[in-house]
């Protein structure tokens, strides 16, 4: 039985763990002119940057407002 718990914890909790520390620092690391992806799959650049929220200027003029958790991926400052 502690057999197959160690199995389970070095296949499945540790490298989920693992992942969502990395998204939390991807998350906090964000700032304005950064290139981000959505969970959603947008694409935009970072316009502003709340507590909670994200404001993502998707197109010129074009701005919206997500979570900040639903970003997925930074590629870069613009």
């Amino acid at each position: 039985l502690v057999l197959m718990f160690a199995i389970f914890y070095f296949l499945l909790i540790r490298p989920q763990q693992k992942r969502a520390k990395q998204h939390r620092e991807l998350v906090s690391a964000l700032k304005s002119g950064d290139q981000v992806v959505t969970a959603g799959g947008v694409h935009g650049k970072v316009a502003a940057v709340e507590e909670t929220t994200v404001t993502i200027e998707v197109a010129t003029g074009v701005k919206i407002k997500v979570n900040r958790a639903s970003v997925t991926e930074v590629k870069g400052n613009a």
